[in-house]
């Protein structure tokens, strides 16, 4: 059964404490590789297993490390397990590899990684900490995925081209044409600009949503107050 904590973590990563729609870190990558879905979902899914290994294996050794260099042993760590992925996916995913090509290695400077690292897994059991990794990469990867989603239905009407020659075969069936007929396209949605307009579009709507919820739950309170038993 999931316990309060998981619960919590599970809901901040992927909305209440998202990296990219409430913390806005990371948005280097987020911007740079986002011209497709399948871009979007390959730099994710790459970013989440490095959160994840890193989160554990911080987790576990944080009775170990010494609090006066932990910054500089975290970074190495990050590094290595970087590495690892950037060698594996080169080795096996060599298309998408090229096409993402110098911001595998940029991972490492990515501030979500590190800030988890700090903030949480150096200061929480090995469980919840492998599981706050494993849904702030979860959450990232949805951001990615949503933005280039967007961009490359506005640029030319398809959604994830392309995906089974990056990613393999067996992710043909995720090729999709959205929109058919004479369709053009959006040059601006396929140029950096575009990326910063629909960031913008995406974040306004996450406001708009969190306004809404906000004031459905503060028009629910009185309803509660008014069923709870009063003691004389």
């Amino acid at each position: 059964m999931i316990d309060a904590t998981s619960k919590k973590i599970v809901t901040d990563s992927l909305w209440d404490n998202n990296i990219v729609f409430s913390q806005m870190i990371g948005l280097c990558p987020l911007l740079a590789v986002t011209g497709t879905a399948t871009n979007g979902l390959g730099m994710g899914l790459a970013t989440t297993v490095v959160m994840l290994i890193c989160s554990a294996l911080i987790s576990y050794g944080r009775l170990f490390i010494p609090q006066e260099i932990r910054i500089p042993i975290f970074v190495v760590l990050i590094a290595m397990i970087v590495t690892a992925v950037d060698l594996i996916m080169n080795a096996w995913m060599h298309d998408l590899h090229k096409v993402l090509g110098l911001f595998i290695p940029l991972i490492v400077t990515n501030c979500a990684i590190l800030g988890r690292a700090e903030a949480y897994a150096s200061r929480n059991p090995v469980f919840h900490a492998t599981l706050d990794g494993l849904m702030m990469g979860v959450g990232f990867t949805v951001a990615l995925v949503l933005l280039g989603a967007a961009r490359e239905i506005l640029a030319d009407g398809h959604l994830f081209s392309s995906a089974s020659l990056l990613l393999g075969p067996g992710f043909s069936w995720l090729e999709t044409t959205v929109i058919h007929g004479d369709y053009r396209g959006s040059l601006l949605m396929a140029l950096p600009p575009g990326g910063f307009l629909v960031m913008g579009f995406l974040l306004a709507g996450k406001k708009a949503v969190d306004k809404k919820l906000l004031a459905l739950k503060q028009a629910r309170l009185p309803q509660v107050n008014e069923q709870l038993p009063v003691e004389v």
